[in-house]
């Protein structure tokens, strides 16, 4: 392990991420919220406690190899959520305490959008500037920007890039060099977000509102602003650009990317992975919205078609924003949606879950089996599209889910042990461990009831989400350390 090329890269995150508190800064002087000072203390001291754990290293040039990269994220990724908690932990609006400031942090720098707070409409601009700042950041991983930056201080990006990608795709690349590769998902990204941002000023949010729900839209994170989320705004139009972009934003970054570059749109109806993410995003919208008019849940046919797409959407690719208490539904409706996160967005996106393409995977190696029976001597491949899918891929897909359903039984035991009754555990532990934010029960309006030991617990699954639980579980494994 080059523990001096580890020590040398997170000292240099550290100090790239101070600046990041400059913005949130700026906005508490435009505003005059007299909330200037936790963030210029935050600044300066994330700032010197990188500068010190680089500086004694800067020399160190050792090539970076996978394991390091893994060790980067995992440390980054923990070291960054409390340092991420330091302005919230010195505001005195909110007063949070040390657990609380943390799980802020890592909700939103893990785009999982669960809170602890309430009174959002009465904090100061710039602390809800900077938690939908945090959920931007995350959402194309503060890595992979890092990618982009670090070579051009003599460290190498592939690993890192690889250990933060954990995916069916992750040696899929855009361009041949890996800092174009990260520079162009950033092109991408930061191009739906101004276009985001212009959409719902133009459908009549006011300015500020409509960056802070850019940031989160496009990041899939799903802060806001206010207490009552999307639905405070109450406008339609509102709600038809947010359904709009967190679709846009499920899907695998890479298939914008070729858009943009070749002007053309063909490339996405030939993508498996994208015809199955609409599928199941058509088909759960079908189902909610006629339930709700069945149900008559709503007066007339409109809100239960804007209200029912808007909650599926938003559920289902794990943004969770809201317009509804879906939670309050009749029938199976609010347990299908929490259910609906699990498959999440497209591999390569900004989306939680398990993916839709593992789902894939999953499915067509269960009609393989039943197809074995049958002909047990026939060579039948998984196949995605016209391509044959390697065996080493589907294991992969196969232990992925073995290890999700293990994490998500002990956690699930974890936070029942805690007090939680079985539907607020579950629902606690699938809107952490699938970046979802909003759950059932008493997390149904945030996580500010839960004890301290279940934040933690929730925490870690919102870390074990955001890394593909393989990133974080490998190194706690003999193999990984050993020689």
């Amino acid at each position: 392990m080059n523990w001096t090329v580890v020590q040398r890269i997170l000292g240099l995150l550290l100090m790239m991420f101070s600046v990041s508190l400059l913005p949130p800064l700026a906005v508490s002087w435009y505003y005059n919220d007299q909330s200037w000072l936790p963030f210029a203390e935050s600044f300066v001291l994330i700032l010197v406690v990188g500068t010190l754990a680089w500086f004694p290293v800067r020399n160190k040039s050792k090539d970076l190899r996978l394991r390091d990269g893994f060790l980067v994220v995992a440390s980054f990724w923990t070291v960054l959520g409390t340092a991420g908690a330091l302005p919230l932990l010195l505001a005195e609006a909110p007063s949070m305490s040390f657990t609380d400031a943390v799980f802020e942090s890592m909700s939103g720098l893990t785009t999982t959008g669960a809170t602890v707070l309430t009174g959002l409409d009465t904090l100061p601009r710039s602390i809800l500037f900077y938690r939908q700042q945090l959920q931007w950041m995350g959402g194309m991983g503060i890595i992979v920007l890092a990618v982009a930056v670090l070579p051009m201080l003599g460290v190498g990006g592939m690993q890192l890039y690889k250990a933060e990608t954990p995916g069916p795709v992750k040696d899929t690349k855009l361009t041949p060099r890996i800092t174009e590769t990260a520079k162009a998902l950033w092109y991408v990204y930061l191009g739906f977000t101004v276009f985001c941002g212009l959409g719902y000023w133009l459908a009549g949010m006011p300015l500020f509102d409509a960056i802070c729900h850019a940031f989160s839209t496009v990041a899939i994170g799903g802060f806001s602003t206010h207490d009552l989320s999307i639905g405070h705004f109450n406008s339609t139009t509102i709600d038809l650009v947010a359904i709009v972009f967190m679709i846009l934003a499920g899907i695998n970054f890479s298939l914008h990317f070729f858009a943009w570059k070749h002007l053309s749109v063909s490339h996405y109806r030939q993508d498996p992975e994208f015809r199955a993410y609409m599928f199941v995003l058509l088909v759960l919208s079908a189902i909610v919205v006629v339930s709700l008019w069945l149900l008559d849940t709503y007066a007339n046919w409109g809100d239960s078609v804007i209200n029912g797409i808007f909650q599926a959407v938003s559920i289902a690719t794990t943004t969770g924003f809201t317009t509804a208490n879906y939670t309050t539904w009749p029938g199976a409706l609010p347990v299908l949606l929490i259910l609906a996160s699990f498959v999440g967005g497209c591999a390569g996106s900004t989306a939680g879950g398990i993916k839709v393409i593992r789902w894939l995977m999953i499915s067509k190696q269960g009609a393989r089996e039943i197809k074995r029976l049958v002909h047990p001597s026939a060579e039948i491949p998984v196949k995605l599209g016209n391509s044959a899918v390697p065996f080493r891929i589907v294991d992969a897909v196969w232990g992925f889910f073995s290890v999700y359903i293990v994490v998500f039984g002990i956690m699930l035991l974890l936070m029942m042990t805690t007090g939680l009754d079985q539907v607020t555990a579950f629902s606690a532990v699938a809107a952490t461990l699938n970046n979802l934010g909003p759950g059932l029960g008493e997390v149904s309006a945030g996580f500010m009831t839960l004890t301290d030991p279940a934040k933690w617990v929730a925490i870690f699954g919102m870390l074990l989400g955001r890394l593909e639980i393989f990133t974080l579980l490998v190194l706690i494994t003999p193999t990984f350390w050993r020689r």
